[in-house]
């Protein structure tokens, strides 16, 4: 209850996301600022789990040779 009213106060309930998923992320090399869904990662091994295994994958992309668009997790379902 007292996490419902911490969300309430000028929070979007998007950002108070208990669930647990964490979402991979990637921009463009033709624009910095855009936002492609890559992956989610909603197990029910929890909130470490799948920020653990989001940022792994993260980690993965962005070391391949040549690649130019930045990586990124974030927690929370996808979001535009």
């Amino acid at each position: 209850m007292r996490l419902l009213l911490l969300c309430g106060v000028g929070v979007t309930l998007s950002a108070c996301d208990v669930s647990g998923t964490h979402t991979l992320y990637r921009n463009s090399v033709l624009d910095s600022t855009a936002r492609y869904h890559i992956s989610t990662f909603d197990s029910s091994d929890g909130d470490k789990y799948n920020a653990e295994n989001c940022q792994i994958a993260a980690d993965l992309f962005q070391q391949q040779p040549g690649v130019r668009t930045r990586f990124w997790c974030e927690k929370g379902t996808f979001r535009k």
